[in-house]
């Protein structure tokens, strides 16, 4: 397991095989406490955008992906 230190908080690196995955809640943890991480985690999750890469991603890598079943779901997300 690697770190990189970012403005103070160190964030952990996890290796895979062909890619590296970064860690949100140690990014989040930046923040003053642990439940504004949790606000902040909520709050990155909710977006637009987010939910777009998150479709995007499935699309992508998972041949299971029910795509009617989560254009229904982002309907009802604000």
């Amino acid at each position: 397991m690697r770190k990189i230190k970012v403005n103070d908080p160190e964030i952990v690196i996890l290796s895979g095989e062909l890619q590296d995955y970064i860690s949100l809640t140690n990014m989040a943890n930046a923040k003053k406490s642990a439940s504004r991480a949790a606000y902040i985690i909520k709050k990155w999750i909710r977006a637009k955008y987010t939910l777009e890469f998150i479709g995007t991603w499935e699309k992508i890598n998972n041949p299971g992906f029910n795509v009617v079943e989560f254009d229904h779901f982002k309907m009802y997300t604000p």
